[in-house]
């Protein structure tokens, strides 16, 4: 557990200034897509650490990304006010959605493609379907609180809503009726906001982020199996920083759910948890000044991808290098030793090897299947059965920028045909924009702006004006003060005394060579 480190920074876009805000790794954690202030998303290819495709998403920045389970399509939400639906393949926006305000988080859901929840700001979460409609979910009407968090549990059966006042409801995602639920308090009894819900990727164990400093860890089926009237379920587990009470700016499980990650909202720290003991395993440090923004777990090894400063930080563990697990008649040398060779080594027949036995009934010709494909253990849901299709890479096009002599050149027709096909895909691409379908999610009382707003700017505080002195000279003393004039009648020109005395020496010189 010392080995951990930032292995590899994911910088995109640092050259023109943007900054990622949010990141999300798919079901199978090969593409990492990553969302910057400038509104574009760049997604990541996970083992060749290069980036595989931009998006020019939203002209805000981005604030919340979510992969379908499939792989195929992405949601992003951001401070402009819309959110969209990309097809990851071709790089194609499909459906674009308008809000009146701005959106915190948006999901999709865990087993469907065409559905996702999505959290605006103040306002109530909906749950839209792609081509279908649109239903809002009710939120308490005693507290009459609507800045609520909205999450889909681990299969997508029902949706847990939590407000700042520390109710967290439970509704079916179905009907979107009321199933349960149960306050978050403290020791005192006192009410906590609620800043987040996260579900384990196995089991049925979720977290709750509250304000009050401490995670708690609840059984999702003592949960259900509370219904009617609002009950008191206890925490599974408290998490919590005794020493420096710090606040969570983020919160995720592990892909195998055994351990938490808890990102702090001072400074660039993450904390893990053991999740059966509650023993906190490591502390890993960032850069000194930096915020961080996001964290998020692999879903299937022991990877963390950190956001903070506008940079994609990748935590891994430093593997050694053991040689003699792929030779074992490998020897490691702390030193250089004298090789002894045997008398037979570089011979062309092998006088001391030994005779082996020719086995008659040995199969030499075997068939080898590498056409079918096994399941991965790691990604098999014991509760769906998953056979469709995935979307695991990205393919893209090697670009050659110094090819060596001898490479393969294009002719000129080949390079006219070329620049053909990117203008042609210049324009398809133009015209997919246009075949957007723009869908208007409405709120009674609330209009949607033609135009995305603009982002507005805290004014700068006036500083005071001090008056500055103006700098004057000295006076000088005694000494420093320059000689008085001399009085001369005014029809006299006043005549160096440099300049006499070099006339009086040229003109005695004169004299001299003249006697």
């Amino acid at each position: 557990s010392s080995g951990i480190n930032a292995e590899w920074p994911l910088r995109p876009g640092l050259e023109s200034g943007s900054m990622t805000l949010t990141c999300a790794f798919n079901r199978h954690g090969s593409l990492l897509a990553a969302g910057s202030n400038d509104g574009r998303i760049v997604i990541f290819d996970v083992i060749t650490r290069g980036i595989a495709r931009f998006l020019q998403a939203h002209v805000h920045p981005v604030c919340s990304l979510s992969w379908s389970r499939n792989g195929f399509l992405l949601l992003s939400g951001s401070m402009d006010w819309t959110i969209s639906v990309w097809e990851v393949l071709k790089g194609e926006c499909l459906y674009r959605y308008r809000f009146p305000s701005p959106i915190l988080r948006v999901q999709f859901h865990p087993i469907e493609t065409d559905v996702f929840l999505v959290c605006p700001m103040k306002l109530r979460p909906v749950l839209v379907k792609i081509k279908g409609e649109q239903k809002h979910i009710s939120f308490d009407e005693e507290g009459g609180e609507q800045n609520i968090f909205a999450s889909f549990d681990r299969l997508g059966q029902r949706i847990f809503t939590g407000n700042s006042r520390g109710k967290v409801l439970v509704f079916d995602s179905n009907s979107l009726e009321l199933l349960t639920s149960f306050q978050v308090t403290t020791g005192s009894s006192t009410t906590t906001g609620i800043k987040s819900i996260e579900f384990a990727r196995k089991g049925s164990n979720f977290l709750v982020n509250s304000s009050d400093r401490i995670i708690r860890v609840y059984d999702g089926d003592l949960v259900k199996a509370t219904k009617g009237e609002p009950q008191q379920v206890e925490p599974v587990q408290k998490l919590q920083d005794l020493v420096n009470r710090t606040q969570w700016k983020k919160c995720c499980f592990s892909g195998d759910a055994e351990f938490i990650c808890a990102g702090s909202a001072r400074q660039h720290d993450l904390y893990i948890w053991d999740m059966a003991h509650g023993n906190l395993v490591k502390i890993l440090h960032g850069q000194k000044g930096e915020h961080l923004l996001d964290v998020v777990w692999h879903p299937n090894r022991p990877i963390i991808a950190s956001v903070a400063s506008g940079v994609v930080s990748v935590w891994a563990q430093t593997h050694a290098e053991n040689w003699s697990a792929y030779a074992p008649n490998f020897k490691e040398l702390d030193e250089n030793e004298e090789y002894e060779e045997r008398e037979s080594e570089f011979d062309i027949s092998d006088e001391d090897k030994s005779v082996e036995d020719k086995d008659e009934n040995r199969e030499d010709n075997i068939d080898v299947d590498v056409v079918t494909c096994d399941p991965i253990k790691a990604y098999i849901d014991s509760d769906i059965e998953d056979e469709e299709e995935i979307l695991t890479f990205i393919p893209i096009t090697p670009e050659i920028e110094d090819p060596e002599d001898g490479f393969w050149a294009m002719t000129e027709e080949e390079v006219t045909n070329l620049e053909k096909m990117k203008q042609e895909e210049k324009k398809h691409q133009e015209e997919l924009q246009k075949n957007t379908k723009i869908v208007d999610v409405k709120y009674e009382g609330h209009e949607i702006p033609e135009n995305p707003p603009e982002l507005v700017t805290l004014p700068k505080k006036s500083e005071p004006k001090v008056k500055i002195p103006k700098p004057t000279a000295p006076k000088p003393t005694k000494d420093q003060l320059p000689p008085p004039p001399i009085d001369m009648p005014l029809d006299i020109p006043h005549i160096d005394k440099t300049s006499q005395l070099f006339t009086e020496e040229r003109i005695h010189e004169d004299d001299n060579q003249m006697n």
